[in-house]
């Protein structure tokens, strides 16, 4: 009798166990499945960039494979308003750029809340813009552009409409310097660099990550950059601030974020993973060699930064008079 109540003890216990696992496992014990970040611009720029290297070593981290689904189109809205429609599961995750703070100013209706319709994850990380042309251009500093640009019309290239290199650019080519450049948008900043590598047009305004290799090439020339100090992979190349505008230090930023109703934990599990991955050295040094400088941190300082953004490119917006393309 002993025997056999023993075993059926056993039993008992095992289907416990097995139900439990189940039980964790239908809850969605988080991931247990492949996670897809929408990356709403074309790949080459730095959403592409951000989302492929942090997504490759949160997969590690996670122990789930790791999406990358670029979506373009909209500046960026697209792939946004794909995002807040998705279930807030945790297993569709927007990478997205400043252009996410712009748009709410830029367009009318961008498709999407930012208060309502997300949660924010993290902010990952961001660089400055860079002012380039084309090697034919018979410039080499921002002064020689201004004295050609009076007499020759140029058009200069964007990765999209209402992204921050698209405002730095209407600001201080148009608003300032008074050189009126048309913006030629392109659907990302790969394909704007490769316009002004190919010379159509002969200058542009992007984020650092897309030109970097091709100024480094010499297919491109920078003129200056929007940072408050210059950068060591362009030592050559003064600040904007140098130049005479200290009110130009524009940065693009690249952050995580998930639909709104994503349970907390899991909100929390994928700000640990975002985290971790930033501050490993083989990625840190991965970011440095593209110059990017890493961010990180909590939601809600994501939060905090994210409301000073939509602040400083609603007035950007509204000071350009610039419209989506």
């Amino acid at each position: 009798m002993r025997a056999l109540l023993k075993c059926v003890s056993m039993v008992v216990l095992a289907c416990a166990a097995v139900g439990a696992q189940a039980q964790a496992q239908g809850s969605g014990a988080y991931p247990n499945k492949p996670i897809r970040i929408i990356a709403p611009f074309a790949p080459g720029g730095p959403v592409d960039i951000i989302a492929r290297v942090v997504g490759q070593k949160m997969s590690e981290i996670l122990g789930q494979p790791v999406i990358i689904d670029n979506r373009g189109g909209a500046g960026g809205n697209v792939g946004t308003v794909a995002v807040a429609k998705s279930p807030p599961d945790g297993y569709t995750v927007l990478v997205t750029s400043s252009a996410f703070a712009v748009n709410v100013s830029l367009f009318s209706n961008p498709g999407y809340d930012i208060d309502k319709d997300f949660a924010l994850v993290a902010n990952l990380a961001s660089q400055p813009n860079i002012l380039v042309v084309h090697p034919s251009l018979p410039v080499k500093t921002l002064p020689e552009l201004v004295a050609y640009a009076k007499t020759h019309k140029l058009a200069f290239a964007t990765p999209g409409s209402g992204t921050t290199p698209h405002l730095t650019g209407e600001a201080i080519y148009n608003l300032v310097l008074k050189l009126d450049l048309t913006a030629i948008h392109f659907r990302g900043a790969g394909p704007a660099v490769a316009g002004v590598v190919g010379g159509e047009p002969t200058v542009g305004s992007m984020a650092l990550a897309a030109p970097l290799p091709q100024v480094k090439a010499g297919r491109l020339r920078a003129l200056a950059v929007s940072s408050a100090k210059r950068l060591p992979q362009f030592p050559d190349v003064p600040t904007l601030s140098e130049l005479g505008y200290p009110a130009f230090q524009d940065y693009t930023w690249v952050g995580m974020m998930v639909p709104a109703g994503t349970p907390p934990a899991i909100v929390a599990r994928l700000n640990d993973a975002a985290n971790k991955a930033l501050h490993s050295a083989d990625l840190k040094e991965r970011l440095d060699a593209q110059a990017f400088e890493p961010a990180g941190g909590t939601p809600q300082q994501f939060a905090d930064y994210l409301k000073t953004e939509v602040v400083k490119w609603g007035k950007v917006v509204k000071e350009t008079g610039a419209k989506p393309d």
